[in-house]
């Protein structure tokens, strides 16, 4: 459905990009630190964290960094085969479209995936890579015809991600974070699942293992630690999850860390 040209991450202040209108390639944004600005067809954006941008092809445009404010971003350009952007709306709009999305967490780790498959040339990073581009628009596009959601609703998962962030490393319960938004729990665990695309189980787990790849890399605990200080009292399991979420094994990013740290 989609051929990948480039993955990249920006990170800095100094950032420019211009594109004169004539590429067939699509453009795909997702600002996850700080904000940069873009002028699309003589219009200005800004684009913040939280927010997605797509660009359709033969669109013109340049953007840059906002002087003194330092921005990460990661960017997409891709290809459609023919006849085949019907199949997801969002591609066959001539306008460029932007939104805050409640899938955050998701779709940023899809992006992450994709980017370490291109710059690492893995076999079949091409495909995969394409496999998670085309998984972030199909889940954007649920987003956007969910848009009837209220704006307290997305104030309610908001604080359920709060509630969450504080208690990660205990076990949370839909009962808990009915609780905290004073709703049933059933209602609570339904409003997360859509509003996020993912389980209030698989969303603590994702929290965790975020933390267990920055604890590996600059911790001097070792992996048992590590696994016991996020909750994983089964260190087996604690191996499985971090393995099917990033690919590598918990050792495997230890090493990375300096010289003499004890794995």
């Amino acid at each position: 459905m989609l051929e990948l040209k480039t993955v990249r991450r920006d990170q800095g202040m100094d950032w420019y990009e211009e594109n004169n209108g004539m590429e067939d390639s699509f453009s795909l944004v997702l600002v996850t630190y700080g904000k940069c600005v873009y002028w699309i067809e003589d219009e200005k954006v800004i684009v913040e964290k939280g927010e997605l941008l797509l660009l359709p092809a033969r669109t013109r445009y340049y953007g840059k960094t906002i002087p003194t404010v330092f921005h990460e971003k990661y960017a997409v350009r891709f290809d459609t085969l023919a006849g085949e952007e019907t199949k997801l709306p969002i591609l066959t709009s001539r306008r460029w479209l932007k939104s805050k999305i409640g899938y955050y967490e998701l779709i940023l780790d899809l992006l992450k995936a994709a980017y370490t498959e291109w710059v690492e040339g893995l076999p079949y990073a091409s495909i995969r890579g394409q496999a998670k581009v085309t998984e972030l628009l199909a889940l954007w596009s649920r987003e956007l015809e969910q848009s009837a959601y209220s704006l307290g609703a997305q104030a309610n998962v908001e604080r359920m991600k709060s509630y969450i962030g504080e208690h990660y490393r205990e076990k949370i319960t839909k009962e808990q974070l009915g609780a905290c938004i004073r709703v049933t729990p059933n209602y609570a665990a339904t409003l997360f699942s859509k509003m996020t695309g993912q389980t209030i189980s698989e969303y603590v787990h994702a929290v965790r293992i975020r933390t267990a790849i920055y604890m590996l890399n600059e911790s001097l605990l070792t992996v048992s630690e590590v696994a016991a200080y996020l909750g994983y009292n089964d260190v087996s399991y604690f191996h499985k999850l971090f393995k099917k979420t990033t690919g590598c094994t918990p050792a495997q990013f230890a090493h990375n860390r300096p010289s003499g740290t004890r794995l």
